[in-house]
């Protein structure tokens, strides 16, 4: 069966299954309850599916138990044996943790704007590495009734689930670099647990490519909703939340400041609150804002001063390429675990925390601190832009209603609280577990 023959399969196999139970269920859990709870139960079910849909590419799969100790199920151990896996890649020495470190959050573990990859881990990547942590609870694309773009995954919303988006890393050639499919499933026939993969997905999963490469993508999505590393909840401000700890008196500044609609406005984006189930805040709000962030020079891409990354509509995503007021905008990340991120934002234009938080409040104001002079000597604003869409960017929400010569919406001061409040945000372990 081939790719598509199984995407059919599954969809009819989920209609099938309780065509009027979903909204049921929903009205009875809501929020992020909802939104983890749905996801689980539909990666749950696709499990199944995988082996009603002829898993095994014409064979069976064994009967195989959850990984010892691990609370992980089969599929999820798997995915995280292949989550570490660097012979899985053209070079042999990266993998999925490479880039996205256990020790940093399953961020990058360096501050380079772009990590390096392909065949010889020497061609740069185009854009900053985003943390995985939290991510099972993000929905996928779709435009709100309001025409908001909302959800995905990747900067640019462009794949629509945790599986879809581990697969252009194996393909990509500043990634993994292989050459396709089938070259990912020759290393996988190397593997240690290449038995592993058989039991769980069936004897002959190997002789059909493009199967193997779904299951093994999907191995990977199931490692990242079970394991508790990759969601626990358990920063100080979580602690915060449930009564269990306190904030010092620069942090309750710094939350405030957060919260204050007319100061920092961050809770705008990315909310702080709990929900109106119990469940601790994402701190985002899966939308897409342009912030105009300045162009970096350190990515190689953007020696030619023709390229330009534009988010959601391309240059990777092609599909909103029309849609010319949405170039620019990228998705909104969730503030969890900012503080130790060694870049920030798309490109990676900022190394400090407190340069970022500061680029925020100063950008209209201060335009000269971030924008490097054009042939008059003025602040070349939003200089990562064509001209023509430089009027996306947002000017209208508070801090960046300003204009030069203003004061800024947060004093020196207000900074540093910001930044000592976004501290309280990281998880107390960010090592896997």
């Amino acid at each position: 069966m081939d790719s598509s023959n199984f995407a059919t399969c599954t969809l009819k196999r989920l209609i099938r299954l309780a065509p009027n139970s979903v909204e049921k269920f929903r009205t009875k859990v809501r929020g992020t309850t909802w939104r983890r709870t749905l996801f689980r139960a539909a990666s749950a079910a696709s499990f199944v599916l995988l082996a009603a849909c002829n898993a095994g590419g014409g064979g069976h799969a064994a009967k195989v138990t959850a990984e010892p100790n691990s609370g992980l199920s089969p599929t999820a151990g798997l995915g995280k044996k292949i989550f570490s896996d660097e012979t899985l890649s053209a070079s042999g020495r990266q993998s999925c943790a490479t880039c996205h470190s256990p020790d940093h959050a399953h961020a990058q573990p360096n501050n380079l704007a772009v990590q390096p990859g392909g065949t010889n881990l020497d061609r740069p990547g185009f854009r900053a590495v985003p943390s995985l942590r939290y991510l099972d609870l993000n929905p996928a694309f779709s435009f709100s009734d309001e025409g908001t773009p909302t959800g995905g995954f990747n900067r640019d919303g462009r794949a629509q689930t945790l599986a879809a988006q581990a697969q252009r890393p194996f393909l990509a050639q500043h990634e993994m670099a292989n050459a396709n499919k089938e070259e990912v499933i020759k290393r996988l026939r190397r593997a240690s647990y290449f038995e592993e993969f058989r039991n769980v997905f069936g004897s002959h999963i190997l002789e059909h490519p493009d199967e193997a490469f779904d299951r093994l993508t999907f191995a990977l999505q199931q490692f990242q909703v079970e394991a508790p590393e990759f969601h626990p909840f358990n920063s100080r401000y979580d602690q915060f939340l449930a009564g269990k700890a306190t904030l010092n008196d620069a942090e309750q500044r710094g939350l405030a400041i957060f919260n204050d609609p007319e100061k920092g406005n961050c809770f705008a984006c990315h909310p702080s609150a709990k929900g109106a189930d119990g469940t601790p805040p994402l701190f985002t709000d899966f939308t897409f804002d342009n912030l105009g962030v300045p162009r970096n020079s350190a990515i190689a891409a953007n020696r030619d001063s023709t390229y330009f990354d534009l988010g959601l509509c391309g240059p990777d995503r092609i599909d909103l390429a029309a849609q010319a007021e949405l170039c620019g905008a990228f998705k909104v990340p969730t503030l969890r675990n900012v503080a130790t991120r060694k870049v920030f934002f798309h490109n990676g234009a900022f190394t400090s925390q407190r340069d970022a938080v500061s680029f925020y409040a100063r950008r209209d104001t201060h335009p000269g601190e971030w924008y490097p002079a054009g042939p008059g000597g003025a602040p070349q604003k939003f200089n990562d832009l064509p001209q023509q869409y430089r009027d996306n960017v947002n000017t209208d929400e508070v801090p960046y209603d300003r204009l030069p010569g203003m004061m800024p919406a947060l004093s020196a001061a207000d900074i540093d609280d910001l930044v000592r409040f976004l501290e309280t945000l990281t998880d107390l372990s960010t090592s896997a577990q």
